[in-house]
């Protein structure tokens, strides 16, 4: 299977170090870009303009605000867009393919561990999820509804997890911690409740944590007058009202 990644950034970038199995060919417009990109994957073929799209499968990686000026010839295979906002309605009027995904992966693809997810063309599902599996877990949705609710604890929650951890970190450091030791622990900390959160209820977890007059439960209730709880919810509202905003 080829696959051609139009957008090398932030995103696309990321993707590109999990699809070593694939033949691969990136378009990225921006020179010193193409040059970093050449020396981390030397493997890779690297256009600065897109070629026709016959016999591939379109990755397409693109700011959602860049697609009105993309240009393209051919049919591909399949295109996979993971442009925030942008429904598979739009992408069928502005490049041709013969099935069409939306996918929204996140960060942790440069690990190997994004959580991707992905909704279209029923034809292409299995494809698409062995695609996206090449970096992390990919979940299927039924609907561009549940996609773009999805996008908030899939897409955008690691900045919010971020700020979760820098938090942390701040608290201990605030109390006398070092900083890199505090950081350590919310590396460890983040990495082991994952692997938790697979085969237990979060609440189950918290009620093993949190005895009776302990400090967990003093922590807990000061993280609940702050409202924590509610501004979680509040920034997963926010975030499906902002991505239905982009793809209008």
């Amino acid at each position: 299977m080829k696959i051609l990644l139009i957008g090398a950034g932030n995103m696309g970038g990321a993707m590109l170090a999990g699809l070593g199995e694939y033949e691969v060919t990136v378009v990225e417009s921006w020179e010193p870009r193409r040059r970093e990109l050449a020396r981390l994957y030397p493997d890779i073929r690297l256009l600065d303009s897109i070629p026709s799209l016959e016999g591939y499968v379109v990755l397409l990686a693109i700011k959602p605000q860049s697609l009105d000026a993309l240009e393209t010839e051919g049919e591909a295979q399949a295109l996979i867009s993971i442009l925030a906002g942008t429904p598979l309605a739009r992408l069928r009027e502005k490049i041709a393919a013969k099935a069409y995904i939306r996918a929204m992966p996140n960060i942790a693809a440069l690990k190997r561990k994004a959580v991707t997810s992905v909704t279209g063309d029923v034809s292409f599902k299995e494809e698409a999820l062995s695609i996206l599996s090449s970096i992390g877990k990919a979940i299927w949705l039924e609907s561009e509804k549940q996609l773009d609710i999805a996008t908030g604890i899939g897409g955008s929650a690691p900045a919010w997890m971020a700020l979760v951890a820098e938090a942390l970190a701040d608290g201990a450091v605030n109390l006398g911690l070092p900083r890199a030791v505090s950081y350590e622990y919310v590396a460890a900390l983040m990495d082991g409740m994952g692997a938790l959160l697979e085969e237990e209820h979060p609440a189950l977890l918290k009620d093993k944590v949190m005895s009776p007059g302990g400090t967990t439960a003093a922590g807990y209730a000061a993280l609940e007058k702050g409202r924590v709880r509610d501004s979680f919810i509040e920034a997963m509202e926010a975030c499906y009202r902002r991505s239905l905003e982009l793809g209008k």
